[in-house]
């Protein structure tokens, strides 16, 4: 077995035994045991009382964060005409149509977020086993197909985070760094938690939010009080 460095060995010992916690001993415990040499991302992970291969079990959503990711987001737009030069107007870092379409073809994906406009679904379903993988597929569920791309490049680029459940029923996302304070990452939790909360299909049975638990990039993650999450 690999010997754990003493940074890790000390994360673990902070965390031993502490469970349930509130979301602000959460934050607090991750923050100060985030200790990396770049700013770690702060992850929050979601299991639910869901089965999404079910479609009426199936939770997709978005969430604007009160106080953004701290993440630069590269934005594709794929469109025509005014709609392209609108996109471009917004931030967009890449904006196209066909010749968009051949780039990811031909392997080079230079964006986390892609935007589509109707007319253009028919060239963008092509990239569907490229880009459905990677959760990258515009979808009008989550806003990214739409006419108006000025909005949806401006609401990415703010601070916009897409969650899917995966097929184990789990959320997960990233809801800002190590460098921000406390009350702004706490204030994304919950932002967080209660738009999966409002997402809940109609096909959930039983307990709809089993367990939530936030960690560091490189650091052991400490499991929240879903009471303290949720407010119930």
């Amino acid at each position: 077995m690999a010997k754990l460095g003493k940074r890790t060995t000390a994360a673990r010992e902070a965390f031993a035994g502490k469970t349930d916690v509130t979301v602000a001993e959460a934050v607090a415990l991750v923050k100060d045991n985030a200790k990396a040499k770049f700013d770690e991302t702060i992850e929050i992970a979601m299991q639910l009382g869901v089965d999404p291969r079910h479609a009426d079990q199936m939770v997709r959503g978005t969430v604007s964060l009160p106080n953004g990711t701290g993440k630069t987001v590269r934005v594709a737009v794929f469109a025509r005409g005014e709609k392209a030069d609108e996109a471009k107007a917004a931030g967009a870092d890449i904006v196209g149509a066909e010749d968009l379409m051949e780039t990811v073809q031909g392997g080079t994906i230079e964006f986390d977020r892609c935007i589509a406009t109707p007319d253009m679904m028919g060239v963008v379903g092509r990239l569907g086993k490229v880009l459905g993988p990677r959760n990258l597929m515009p979808n009008p569920r989550v806003g990214t197909v739409t006419m108006d791309v000025a909005q949806a490049v401006k609401d990415a680029k703010g601070g916009q985070v897409q969650f899917k459940a995966e097929k184990a029923g789990v959320v997960h996302a990233g809801i800002g760094k190590a460098s921000f304070d406390a009350k702004a990452l706490e204030e994304n939790v919950l932002a967080f938690v209660d738009a999966v909360q409002k997402a809940k299909p109609t096909g959930a049975k039983g307990t709809y939010m089993k367990k939530i638990a936030v960690s560091s990039t490189m650091g052991p993650g400490v499991t929240l009080s879903v009471a303290s999450a949720t407010g119930n």
